[in-house]
C-alpha cells in the first residue's frame, strides 16, 4: 500500500513540472515573436523615413542647374533676361525654402521615431510624402518651362524641317497642275511668298538667338502650310462640283421641271427655282471664300448642294407615279362611287314600303339615310379634288393622297350598304322561309291524321286531340301573321316555332301511340296459343285485350308480356324483331 502512494505522488509532480515548462516556453515564444516584429515595424518605419530623405534630395537634380547655366548663355535680350530671373528666382525658392523646410519635417519625423511616438510618426510622414509630391512636380514643371526654350532650337529646326518637306510637296502639286488652280493662283502664289518670307524671318531669328519669337514664327509658318494643304487638297473638289457637276445638275433639272409644268405637274410645293437662286449664290460665297483660300466646310456644302438635287429625280418620279395612281382612283372611285349611288338610291325609295311590310322603325332604317349622306358626301370630296386637280391647285401626290382617303371612306361605304342589304333582304327571305314551312307543317299535320285514319284504333287517345287542336290553332295564327300588313319578322319567326313544335309533337305522338298499339296487338295474337294451356296466360292476356280496348295501349303491351314470359321468357325481344 506505502508503494502505490509513492507512485501517485510522483505523477503529480511530474505534471506540475511539465505545465511550467509548457507555459514557460510558450511565454519565451511569444516574446521572441513580439520582439521580431517589433523590430520589423521599426524597421519599415526606418525605411519610410529613408525613402523620404532620398525623394527629398532627388528634388533638384543636376539637370535643372545645368539647363539654367545654358538659358544665361542664351541671354541677349531684355525679355529673355526677365524669363531667366523669373526662373533662377523660382529654382532658389525650391532649393532654399522649400527643401530646408522638408529636411526639418524628416528630422522631426526622425525624432518621433526615437521617442517612439508612432501615432504621430504615421500622421507625419503622409503629410511629408504630400509635400514631396508637391514640390518635384513643382520643380518638374519648372525644368519643363526651362527646357521648352534650351531644346527650343534643335525641336524647331527639326519642326522646320518637315514644314519645308510638306511646302515642297504643295509646291510640286501646284507647279504641275496650274490648270486646276488657275482661279486661285494670285492668292496661292502670294501666299507662297508669305511663307519664303516666313522662312527667312525664322533663319535670321535662329541666327539671334531670338528664341522666344522662333516659337511664334514656327507656329505661324505650321498654321500657313496646314491652311495650304487643305486648300490644295480641297480646291479640285470645289472647282469640280461648283463649275462643273452642280451646274450639269441645274441644267438637267430645270428641263425636267419645265417639262413636267407644261404636262400640267403642279411642282410648286419643291420651291426649285428659290432654290437653284439660292444655291448659285451659295456658289459664288464659296468661290469668293476660295479666293482668299478659305474653304472650310465649302466641300461639305457642295456635296449637300449635289445631294438636294439628285433627290430631286426622286421627286420628280415619285409624282409621276403618283399622277397614274391618282387617274386610277379617279377612274374607279368615280364608277364604284355611281353605281353605289344608284343602288342605295333605289334601296331609299323602297324605304317606305319596307318599313310598312316589315314594320320596322325610324331607327331600323336610318342607316340607309346615313349611307345616302356619306355617299352625296365622298362626291362632293371628290368633285372638290377633280377641281383642284384642273386648276393645278395641288401636286399629284397629294391629290393620290386625297383619293386614298376617299377610296377608303368609299370601301367603309361599301360594307355598310351591303350590311344593310343583307338586313333587309333577309326579311323578305325570313317571308318566303316562312310559307315555305307552313306548307310543311301542314303536310306533316296531315300525315299525322293519315296514320290515324290508316290504323283503325279502337280508341283514339285524348291527349292525341288536345295537341291536334293546339298545333292547327298555333297554325291559324301564323297564317294570320302571314296575311298581315305590315309583317313583323320577329312575331313570325315565333309563330313559325311555335306552330312547327307543335305539329312534331301530334306527329310523334300518334306514331307512338300507333306503335304501341301494333306491339300490344301482335303480342296479344301471338300469346292467344297458349291460353288453353296456361290459366295464367290466359288471364294475362285478357287483361290486356281489356285494356287494349279502352285505349291503353302501353298497359296492354305490358300485360301481354308479362303472360307470355311465364311460358316463354325472352319474348319482349322477339315480339320487337317481329315487329320490325
Amino acid at each position: 500500500m506505502v508503494i502505490v502512494k509513492e507512485d501517485e505522488s510522483l505523477t503529480r509532480e511530474t505534471f506540475l513540472l511539465l505545465a511550467v515548462g509548457y507555459y514557460l516556453f510558450t511565454m519565451v515564444i511569444v516574446v521572441i515573436v513580439l520582439v521580431f516584429m517589433d523590430k520589423r515595424y521599426k524597421k519599415s518605419l526606418t525605411n519610410e523615413i529613408n525613402s523620404l530623405e532620398r525623394d527629398k534630395n532627388l528634388i533638384i537634380s543636376s539637370s535643372m542647374l545645368s539647363e539654367l547655366n545654358k538659358v544665361e548663355a542664351l541671354v541677349n535680350n531684355e525679355e529673355l533676361k526677365k524669363k531667366h530671373k523669373s526662373w533662377q528666382k523660382r529654382f532658389e525658392n525650391i532649393r532654399d525654402k522649400e527643401i530646408p523646410k522638408i529636411t526639418d519635417e524628416i528630422i522631426e519625423l526622425q525624432n518621433d521615431f526615437n521617442e517612439k511616438n508612432y501615432g504621430k510618426l504615421k500622421s507625419g510622414l503622409i503629410n511629408v510624402e504630400l509635400d514631396i509630391s508637391y514640390l518635384k512636380t513643382k520643380a518638374d514643371f519648372l525644368l519643363e518651362e526651362i527646357r521648352e526654350l534650351t531644346l527650343s532650337e534643335e525641336k524647331n529646326r527639326e519642326t522646320i524641317i518637315k514644314l519645308k518637306a510638306d511646302y515642297r510637296e504643295i509646291r510640286n502639286v501646284y507647279n504641275n497642275h496650274l490648270n486646276d488652280y488657275s482661279i486661285i493662283k494670285k492668292p496661292l502664289e502670294l501666299q507662297f511668298e508669305n511663307v519664303d518670307k516666313l522662312f527667312k524671318t525664322f533663319e535670321k531669328a535662329m541666327e539671334k538667338n531670338e528664341y522666344l519669337e522662333v516659337g511664334k514664327i514656327v507656329k505661324a509658318i505650321d498654321d500657313v502650310i496646314g491652311n495650304l494643304k487643305i486648300v490644295i487638297k480641297e480646291t479640285k473638289q470645289i472647282v469640280n462640283l461648283g463649275n462643273v457637276l452642280i451646274p450639269k445638275r441645274i441644267e438637267d433639272i430645270n428641263d425636267i421641271y419645265h417639262k413636267m409644268k407644261l404636262e400640267g405637274y403642279n411642282l410648286d410645293y419643291l420651291n426649285i427655282e428659290y432654290n437653284i437662286e439660292e444655291v448659285n449664290k451659295k456658289i459664288q460665297d464659296i468661290f469668293s471664300r476660295l479666293n482668299v483660300l478659305n474653304v472650310v466646310d465649302s466641300v461639305f456644302e457642295l456635296k449637300t448642294m449635289l445631294d438636294y438635287f439628285d433627290s430631286l429625280y426622286n421627286d420628280f418620279d415619285k409624282e409621276k407615279l403618283t399622277k397614274t395612281l391618282y387617274e386610277d382612283y379617279k377612274r374607279s372611285i368615280l364608277i364604284k362611287v355611281s353605281k353605289l349611288e344608284r343602288i342605295n338610291n333605289e334601296l331609299y325609295k323602297k324605304i317606305d314600303d319596307i318599313k310598312y311590310s316589315y314594320d320596322l322603325s325610324e331607327d331600323d332604317v336610318l342607316v340607309i339615310k346615313e349611307i345616302k349622306d356619306e355617299f352625296g358626301s365622298i362626291r362632293e370630296s371628290y368633285e372638290h379634288v377633280v377641281e383642284m386637280e384642273r386648276s393645278k391647285t395641288l401636286a399629284y401626290s397629294r391629290l393620290s393622297k386625297e383619293m386614298e382617303i376617299l377610296n377608303n371612306r368609299l370601301t367603309k361605304g361599301e360594307e355598310k350598304l351591303n350590311v344593310a342589304l343583307r338586313t333587309l333582304g333577309s326579311l323578305k327571305e325570313d317571308e318566303l322561309r316562312a310559307r315555305d314551312e307552313l306548307d310543311q307543317i301542314k303536310d306533316i299535320l296531315s300525315q299525322a291524321k293519315e296514320k290515324v285514319r290508316s290504323y283503325k284504333l279502337p280508341i283514339v287517345p285524348k291527349n292525341y286531340y288536345v295537341e291536334l287542336s293546339e298545333a292547327t290553332l298555333a297554325i291559324n295564327e301564323m297564317v294570320k301573321e302571314l296575311d298581315k300588313r305590315p309583317i313583323s319578322i320577329k312575331t313570325l319567326n315565333l309563330r313559325v316555332d311555335t306552330a312547327r313544335d307543335l305539329v312534331l309533337k301530334v306527329y310523334n305522338t300518334i306514331n307512338e301511340t300507333i306503335k304501341t298499339a301494333k306491339m300490344a296487338e301482335t303480342a296479344i295474337v301471338y300469346g292467344n296459343r297458349y291460353r288453353m294451356s296456361n290459366r295464367e296466360v290466359d288471364f294475362g292476356l285478357t287483361k290486356a285485350e281489356i285494356s287494349f280496348n279502352k285505349g291503353n295501349f302501353k298497359n296492354s303491351l305490358e300485360n301481354a308480356i308479362n303472360a307470355i314470359n311465364i311460358i316463354e321468357p325472352g319474348i319482349h325481344k322477339r315480339l320487337l324483331e317481329e315487329i320490325k
